[in-house]
């Protein structure tokens, strides 16, 4: 019965949304502008990452905005504080769809709300432009129906787990691997990600523990590690639970190099757990590049850092919102002068490779929703009275690290 009221909830949303445009073009598309928006937590424990990436996302759209916008339309960004809940992400995400009746979400933020809302959005097939989250369920190679409308841009969570044993076996010479994960989508896709090529590589995990993603105390995980006599740790856990995980290590004496998740790659999260860095290796993916070959900055970072300002400026969350909005902004250059509906659009991104700030290219031809699939290895380092991400190895693809 449930699943028949939802089929009607949704059949009236998607004949809502299909006669409510404002022109001849669609849902939040004026003369003058264009609406968009997204949930995203600004309070909380997260908000150390939503923050940042909404003042990357404001920093772009301001920037287009005083250049006159896209074919004469400014973007008018509706932003909603979810606070990281699935239920709260949920209701904002229907209000943004059917109230404020916005023509894309853009920077489609954090697992609980990406999770709970995907079935609805793809339904309705409203743009998800960017997801700040790399959730499996994102990984799409043949979209077809409202699934086209999803634009994935991160690292999806299983091919970064492919790239942690990669790197653990290749990079770090380990023979034995254990893994401790959170029992949430992150973690979970991880996992797969890494028992996959791991398998495929003939190398059995020498020890696999999962962990409550807000548990407290993981000391028993790390004692498992410890027993286990592993050469690397991968932990593969999103922030808060990857932080205790760590300073389970830590205060079980450890000393084995860790491997964490890109969304943990950023000087803020570092500075969480500043007094165990030096106390034994810690690294992250990245799959964004602002260095040149030579160790200077790239162009587009001097850009981003001169548009952002200096409070941001070194925040991997303010790049990651940067891009989101880039994303977007692209799929609108592309139909240009022509009528913006969600077909048109949709149709624009697939049409050729995505080419982003700092390296990142995306490519949606032919219903293909993966993410960028290519990261950096990051090495975390002490810098007098700082911690920092240092390039241990450029932005390499899975095959460019087995192979080398």
């Amino acid at each position: 019965m449930k699943k028949v009221l939802l089929a009607f909830v949704l059949s009236i949303a998607i004949f809502t949304l299909a006669a409510c445009g404002q022109d001849e073009s669609g849902q939040g598309v004026f003369e003058d502008r264009v609406l968009v928006g997204n949930t995203a937590a600004t309070s909380g424990p997260l908000a150390f990452v939503g923050v940042p990436f909404k003042a990357g996302m404001d920093a772009y759209f301001d920037m287009i905005n005083a250049e006159g916008g896209i074919a004469g339309r400014t973007i008018e960004y509706i932003q909603k504080d979810d606070e990281f809940n699935a239920a709260l992400g949920l209701s904002y995400t229907q209000e943004l769809v059917e109230d404020e009746e916005v023509f894309a979400l853009v920077g489609h933020f954090g697992t609980p709300t990406v999770s709970a809302t995907r079935e609805y959005l793809n339904q309705i097939g409203i743009p998800r432009v960017y997801y700040a989250t790399g959730v499996s369920s994102l990984f799409n190679l043949n979209a077809t129906g409202g699934e086209r409308s999803s634009f994935p841009v991160q690292p999806i969570f299983d091919a970064e787990g492919e790239v942690m044993i990669a790197r653990a076996i290749k990079d770090l010479e380990a023979e034995r691997v254990g893994v401790i994960y959170s029992n949430a989508d992150d973690g979970r896709g991880m996992l797969r990600g890494i028992q996959l090529r791991a398998g495929e590589l003939g190398v059995p995990l020498a020890s696999v523990v999962q962990v409550a993603p807000d548990a407290d105390d993981m000391s028993t995980a790390a004692q498992i590690m410890l027993a286990a006599e592993v050469d690397v740790v991968i932990v593969a856990a999103n922030q808060v639970p990857a932080a205790t995980a760590i300073r389970a290590l830590n205060d079980a004496g450890s000393t084995i190099p860790v491997i964490t998740s890109y969304v943990n790659a950023d000087a803020t999260w570092l500075t969480g757990i500043a007094d165990v860095v030096g106390n034994f290796e810690i690294y992250g993916n990245a799959w964004i590049d602002i260095f040149e070959s030579d160790g200077s900055p790239t162009a587009d970072y001097e850009f981003f850092a001169e548009t952002i300002g200096e409070e941001y400026e070194a925040n991997a969350f303010a790049f990651a919102g940067w891009i989101a909005a880039a994303t977007f902004v692209e799929g609108l250059r592309r139909v240009g002068e022509d009528p913006l509906t969600w077909e048109s659009y949709i149709n624009a991104m697939e049409e050729a490779p995505v080419e982003l700030p700092f390296g990142v290219v995306v490519d949606y031809a032919g219903g293909r929703r993966v993410g960028t699939q290519a990261m950096a290895m990051l090495k975390a380092a002490s810098d007098g009275d700082q911690v920092l991400w240092i390039t241990e190895r450029p932005i390499e693809t899975i095959n460019d690290i087995l192979n080398d």
